[in-house]
């Protein structure tokens, strides 16, 4: 028998507009069991970047409970756009989170540039987002995403959510 590790029952999320209120969830119930790999299919608009976004915490609930079965469990998702920064290469956007906390080291450019190699974007390094695919830029996310223990050494990268 496989470890709860996410149990959603009764989950909700209203938005307020001027003229009305807008119902995005409605009494979503879910359980995620360790080792499980979910999908969230919908049409656009039905709510599932919305209830990642709660899972998140970077949106509040309306109502309805969420319970992760540890207090420190992560959770880690792309988001549907990009947010690498413009301004930076791409090098200088995947060391952004090591560089405010002051920590980078030749051996964390060294994996990183290890990485970018083996994601096929070490050509890309010292371009900026503009000049990748839409496809490219979300394997940089992509990259980060599956290696933030890595890179972000428990800081919070400003394109990379989790809680």
């Amino acid at each position: 028998m496989k470890n709860n590790i996410l149990e959603i029952t009764h989950l909700s999320k209203n938005y307020q507009d001027k003229t009305c209120e807008i119902e995005a969830i409605k009494d979503i119930n879910l359980s995620v069991n360790e080792g499980e790999f979910i999908v969230i299919v919908g049409p656009s608009g039905c709510g599932k970047s919305t209830l990642l976004s709660i899972l998140a915490n970077l949106e509040t609930k309306s109502g309805g409970n969420i319970k992760f079965s540890k207090d420190n469990i992560k959770l880690g998702y792309m988001l549907q756009k990009d947010s690498l920064f413009p301004w930076l290469s791409i090098l200088d956007n995947c060391l952004l989170g090591l560089k405010l906390k002051g920590k980078v080291s030749m051996e964390d450019k060294a994996y990183v540039l290890k990485l970018l190699d083996t994601y096929g974007l070490s050509e890309f390094k010292d371009k900026f987002p503009r000049s990748l695919s839409g496809g490219m830029r979300q394997r940089v996310g992509c990259m980060l995403l599956r290696h933030k223990n890595n890179l972000v050494k428990n800081t919070l990268l400003g394109y990379l959510y989790y809680s």
